[in-house]
């Protein structure tokens, strides 16, 4: 498998660093020429390449940390989407629900990569707490994952697992996925919470 990395701000820097901590090469990319961010990315580690956004894209697996507004130009950097998984981790906070026409925001991201498996996650930590290594007090930092797709659901949960985090899965996008949506001026009931899992 092959992963990049779509947006090079806070969250995606954190998500860099997740990667960089386990030798996991990543590709990273923003709408920018890739030197104008190519120091930032050698600082995180050797293994996170900063790319264009159409080479990027041709990973099979893309973490969109781009802003909930942005994420059409991005889907439409590929005519299809086809057989590649999207992780959505935008949070839709602010934007009025009559833009989302009563859906959840990973449904209208889902909508926009054609083809594509979506799932929801890595966006319910603020992102300094996501760039921290996920090991904390004899656990591991629990990420919450949301997808209509149980195969695309299990693949990101054991690269979650391979990172360091614990993955709980919390069903499909139009259930456990509202719990980490954000939408006009409410946040879902699981973002910013900050939890240990414990292994037995």
């Amino acid at each position: 498998m092959t992963y990049a990395i779509i947006g090079f701000g806070e969250v995606g820097q954190a998500l860099a660093k997740a990667f960089a901590r386990k030798g996991i090469e990543v590709a990273v990319a923003t709408t920018r020429d890739p030197e104008s961010f190519a120091f930032a990315a050698a600082a995180i580690g050797p293994g996170v390449i900063p790319k264009t956004l159409a080479e990027a894209v041709k990973a099979d697996v893309v973490f969109l940390a781009v802003r909930f507004q942005s994420h059409p130009n991005v889907a439409k950097a590929l005519p299809s989407w086809e057989g590649k998984i999207i992780v959505d981790v935008t949070n839709a906070y602010g934007v009025p629900d009559e833009e989302l026409g009563g859906q959840p925001s990973a449904r209208i991201v889902a909508d926009a990569f054609a083809g594509a498996k979506l799932v929801k996650g890595f966006n319910h930590l603020a992102a300094p707490i996501l760039a921290e290594a996920p090991a904390s007090h004899g656990g591991r930092r629990v990420v919450f994952l949301a997808s209509d797709d149980d195969g695309a659901a299990a693949e990101i949960g054991g690269l979650a697992d391979k990172l360091g985090f614990a993955p709980i899965q919390l069903g499909r996008l139009a259930e456990g996925g509202l719990l980490v949506q954000g939408h006009g001026n409410i946040w879902g009931r699981l973002i910013f919470k900050d939890l240990v899992k414990f292994d037995r």
